[in-house]
């Protein structure tokens, strides 16, 4: 039995081109929700809340379809780090992270109105940067754009240059833990 037909609800176009190199089939639809980061809540609360909001938003209108929201942040014990608002933001950032191990959690949320199915998850990867000093943050950031990327910084971007090493699923540090949302869609079929 195939699918329903599949909606990302992301703007994202680095989800996007994750789902395009699993060979999924999908449509994407931006929600127009503003993402929570309430401070009582662990950083997988505020993941898993997010891509709630946003499959919610669009399975309301298309209820036949499964709807995927996901939602990444980047946190260091409870210090979340969301999108930075600007380069010097993405400096502190980066410069907070420099040398440590952080996390990068996303959740998902996959939401079917019509055949009254939810599933809600986390996954988590452990990211250690390298020592950087001002000038090495200063040059990455010139390279990329952090500016809509949590933490501020792209691990497919020019990554070697900042990261050491990873414990996880890598297309979870990208937004999307294919692995994990492979698995569960096999059940949806």
């Amino acid at each position: 039995m195939p699918l329903p037909p599949l909606i990302l609800a992301s703007a994202s176009p680095r989800r996007a081109e994750l789902l395009r190199q699993s060979r999924f089939e999908f449509q994407t639809i931006a929600p127009n929700t503003a993402e929570a980061h309430p401070e009582h809540l662990t950083p997988s609360e505020i993941c898993q809340i997010n891509a709630y909001r946003k499959a919610r938003a669009i399975a309301k209108r298309h209820p036949d379809a499964v709807v995927l929201g996901a939602d990444t942040i980047v946190c260091l014990g409870r210090q979340v780090f969301g999108k930075p608002e600007n380069l010097a933001d993405a400096h502190g950032m980066l410069a907070k992270l420099q040398g440590r191990t952080h996390e990068v959690r996303t959740g998902v949320c996959l939401i079917h109105l019509r055949a009254h199915r939810q599933a809600l998850f986390v996954a988590t990867t452990a990211v250690t940067f390298r020592r950087l000093h001002s000038e090495q943050i200063r040059r990455y950031l010139a390279k990329i754009n952090p500016l809509d990327k949590a933490g501020g910084y792209a691990i497919q971007e020019e990554g070697d240059e900042i990261v050491k090493a990873i414990c996880g699923s890598y297309s979870n540090v990208v937004g999307l833990p294919l692995e994990m949302l492979k698995e569960e869609l096999t059940g949806w079929r």
